[in-house]
């Protein structure tokens, strides 16, 4: 295709290779990260995922061998051959990853596709036709995760898929290939070894991971460059590393955003929120954030709300607060096209709208009629877009929804040739499509941090590949049926695996309607999800927790506040998320990765390092096996001690979702309340699971970015066992944050005890559930447990 290499050049990290009528690029941005460019639309423009210079100093070393050039940094070893076929090595030699040298060949499709199609019968089409094609050869003993949202199981080795953000309420089913995101990067685990390709090209785009051929797999783009980040592990947490410090992290949310959220299409008018929150509050239910959707507004304008259903507006969002609620509300990009309405006269004056290739405002319909898009691409337009957001948060709003920024359509999709000024560099929607709703959020975050000065909530529902920086998102309109209760766990594993680590799905299912027996499954699945939110369809029956009689709401008000009793372990594991890339909610395989038995996994994560969580996702199960790796896990529930690697049965009445805590595992808990804020936590509560461990939990204020600037506390907390005493040590490791725990209560499990001693003096202690509690004051710095 391009022959044999002509030259080559060296600058710093960067290799220029020559064939002929073309140059492709190989740089290594980190001994471990090696981008691989080829101009076959031009040249590399700037990345939407990608912000600042990522590149370090490398150590590179190039020589030439017959037809091949050799690259090689500390880690890897790069060898590129004609027609740029590129194979990645470690620096001892083993192969990772290569390119297939075949031709490529799918299967043979027999039949006449007219012919089902004409009974409606969905026709899968074969990928060709892509100016980018890159293969990769099958080695054999690969597990595909990542591409983001995505159906089907946890493995995609034999799917198919497409990045190109769509806005589909069909149910989803494994058949779908395409859904709201686009996030183009795959992780490869191998046995001793794991690797990662990023493909920031955002066009559309095409996957298929050895469905269309056994040798080989595939990646595909209508148009664009060849532009790809090869990221090498080993292990899979150093290539989730390598992934999200290009992309970036997810910020440390707002505390009140890890709580309860209950939302619906639409909660219509104040009388009917007030109904849901006198409910939430009589019912002693904990809950954070309550949502407007699109009924809130004025005939569906964004920055408005109906003066009559919604009178006095900023009256409302107050007596709400007074309840210990937050308010989000929800905006969508399309702005109505009509003169007088003061969102769209300010758009239009200053040149604001994408626009068709005559250079006229592009238009087309949505909620509420014919509407004009903001160019998100376009600086001015981000900040403008951001700063119309004053228009709510000045009435109390704490939060901004981004819904229908795919950016749907009601009249057709939106052509190719529509133009975006993408900065200054002129773009078609083909190119800027998969970034709309990723620029979209971008816009949102900034105004908010701008106006509010606090971390900003942000839910989206489309996105691409680094939009963690600014945005939580769910997985779109889901449906009230158990397959896509079981479909969850998978999506959002591979989501967190994606860099996308606040994430969630509407518990309960958008559409359709849910049952008692399915809600109180998606609960006990959901208090365990970065993003715990319950949301419905109009028309649909009622999917409060109280909506299913007196059983179901018990059993979520008890999911719910073992959600809020978790609350200061699951911000400790988003703090050390936005650190080091890894997700709340993960796989096991990304602590257990030599066990092979954790690779295909769909029913069970793990949250941290001590939760393992097992979730019920059939209908009528009241038994199900649970795979336990090595070690000691406890069972939450009862106590009763296990040794993995091994599968254990557990019962599960309505009432049970089974957890396990690893042994050595100390949990940091507060006391339940109705929100976040509701009364101070000056008491800890440490739930300690008798071993060999450590942990460290993180202190802030729970809303600003001052912990970036050093304010916030760290507490250590060490346990061993030595003969017959449990020793726990207790230190504060850092204190720029102003308040501290005034003391700890201490809760250990199993174990029976004669005495209890803290820095020297005897500790009165009670016997609970199979274990002791006693409370500490919060300077103690060792504690000694005598057992029997």
């Amino acid at each position: 295709m391009y022959g044999k290499i002509t030259g080559y050049h060296v600058d710093n990290n960067k290799v220029r290779i020559d064939y002929g009528r073309i140059s492709a690029t190989v740089e290594a941005i980190t001994p471990a990260i090696i981008n691989i460019f080829l101009p076959l639309s031009g040249s590399k423009k700037p990345s939407h995922a990608i912000e600042g210079e990522k590149g370090v100093p490398v150590d590179l070393a190039v020589k030439q061998e017959a037809d091949e050039l050799v690259i090689t940094t500390d880690q890897l070893a790069i060898r590129v051959g004609a027609d740029f076929k590129v194979d990645f090595h470690t620096r001892a030699g083993q192969v990772i990853c290569r390119d297939y040298r075949g031709k490529r060949e799918a299967f043979v499709r027999r039949g006449k596709t007219s012919l089902i199609g004409e009974e409606g019968h969905q026709v899968v089409a074969h990928i060709g036709g892509n100016r980018v094609e890159v293969l990769k050869e099958l080695i054999g003993d690969e597990y595909f995760y990542g591409l983001g949202e995505t159906t089907g199981h946890l493995n995609k080795r034999g799917y198919q898929y497409q990045m190109w953000n769509t806005d589909d309420p069909s149910p989803h089913t494994e058949s779908h290939e395409k859904l709201y995101k686009s996030i183009p990067f795959l992780l490869t685990l191998r046995k001793k070894l794991a690797y990662g390709l990023f493909f920031d090209n955002s066009y559309h785009s095409f996957f298929n991971l050895g469905k269309e051929n056994g040798g080989y797999f595939y990646y595909g783009a209508k148009d664009g460059n060849l532009n790809y980040y090869f990221i090498y592990g080993p292990s899979v947490q150093q290539v989730l590393a390598g992934y999200t410090y290009l992309t970036g992290t997810t910020p440390l949310p707002q505390l009140w955003a890890l709580g309860y959220h209950q939302s619906r299409h639409s909660y219509d008018s104040w009388q009917r929120v007030q109904e849901v929150a006198t409910a939430f509050r009589e019912k002693k239910i904990p809950c954070d954030v309550l949502y407007l959707d699109i009924e809130y507004m004025d005939g569906y304008r964004i920055f408005t709300w109906d003066r009559e259903r919604f009178a006095d507006f900023s009256a409302g969002v107050a007596k709400l607060q007074a309840m210990g609620f937050k308010v989000v509300t929800i905006i969508d990009p399309g702005v109505k096209k009509e003169k007088g309405y003061p969102v769209y006269d300010e758009g239009l004056k200053n040149d604001y709208y994408i626009k068709d290739k005559d250079g006229i405002p592009y238009v087309n319909r949505v909620w509420p009629g014919e509407v004009v898009y903001p160019d998100f691409s376009n600086a001015k337009v981000r900040e403008w877009w951001g700063q119309k957001h004053r228009l709510l948060t000045e009435q109390g709003v704490a939060g901004i929804w981004n819904d229908m920024n795919e950016p749907a359509s009601f009249d057709g999709p939106i052509p190719d040739d529509v133009t975006f000024n993408n900065d200054g560099s002129p773009a078609t929607h083909a190119e800027m499509h998969n970034v709309y709703g990723h620029l979209m959020a971008k816009a949102t975050y900034n105004g908010l941090k701008t106006l509010t000065g606090k971390r900003p909530f942000v839910i989206t529902r489309a996105c691409y590949a680094g939009t963690q920086k600014y945005s939580t998102v769910w997985t779109g309109d889901n449906c009230s049926h158990w397959e896509h209760l079981r479909m969850a766990v998978p999506m959002l594993l591979n989501l967190g695996l994606s860099g996308i680590s606040f994430c969630g799905t509407d518990v309960g299912g958008f559409s359709f309607d849910c049952n008692g027996e399915l809600l109180a499954r998606w609960v006990q699945l959901g208090a365990f999800f970065p993003l715990f939110r319950n949301h419905s369809n109009m028309y649909t029956r009622d999917q409060e927790p109280w909506a299913f009689g007196a059983e179901v709401e018990e059993i979520c008000r008890q999911y719910i506040n073992l959600r809020y009793t978790f609350l200061p372990y699951l911000y400790d594991l988003m703090w050390e998320g936005e650190k080091t890339g890894l997700p709340l909610m993960r796989p096991l395989f990304l602590s257990y990765q030599d066990d092979e038995e954790t690779y295909e996994l769909n029913d069970q994560f793990m949250v941290g390092d001590c939760l393992l969580v097992a979730p019920v996702l059939q209908q009528g199960q009241r038994c199900r096996a649970v795979y336990l790796p090595a070690g000691e896990w406890v069972d939450y529930w009862s106590g009763e001690r296990h040794r993995g690697p091994g599968y254990v049965l557990k019962k599960t009445p309505l009432s049970v979702c089974p957890i396990y805590v690893k042994a050595g595992s100390i949990l940091p808990n507060f006391p339940v309340r109705n929100y976040v804020g509701e009364r101070e936590i000056a008491e800890l509560i440490l739930d300690l699971y008798p071993g060999e461990g450590s942990y460290t939990h993180y202190q802030d204020d729970g809303e600003t970015f001052n912990y970036r600037a050093g304010e916030y506390n760290l507490y250590r907390f060490t346990q061993r066992l030595t003969g017959d005493k449990l020793v726990l040590d207790l230190e504060k490791t850092a204190a720029g944050y102003e308040r501290s725990y005034q003391s700890f209560l201490l809760k250990v499990r199993g174990i029976a005890a004669t005495a209890v001693n803290a820095d020297g003096h005897e500790v009165a202690f009670a016997k609970e559930d199979g274990g002791i509690m006693f409370r500490i004051p919060g300077t103690t710095k060792r504690v000694e447990i005598r057992m029997e």
